[in-house]
């Protein structure tokens, strides 16, 4: 459950950090130190995602059947 909380955080995060750029208020070294910040924070949200959709894959492609395989970094590195 930490791992969907760190996310919805991050989300969070990432939707001030636009709402920061659009309201024009702050400075332009404010505003590239909000961006490059909100680019790490996609990145970070956007790796979650694809293990999360590695996952489901690992789930689906059991022989028809439903289950769970651990997933590591070998797994990683065969697709």
């Amino acid at each position: 459950m930490k791992e969907k909380t760190l996310f919805e955080e991050d989300l969070k995060k990432l939707q001030k950090i636009v709402e920061e750029l659009s309201s024009g208020k702050i400075t332009l070294g404010e505003s590239l130190k909000k961006y490059e910040e909100g680019v790490k924070i996609a990145q970070s949200c956007s790796g979650t995602l694809a293990e999360a959709q590695r996952k489901v894959e690992l789930l689906m492609k059991k022989d028809g059947k439903i289950s769970l395989d651990k997933f590591d970094d070998a797994d990683r590195e065969e697709k």
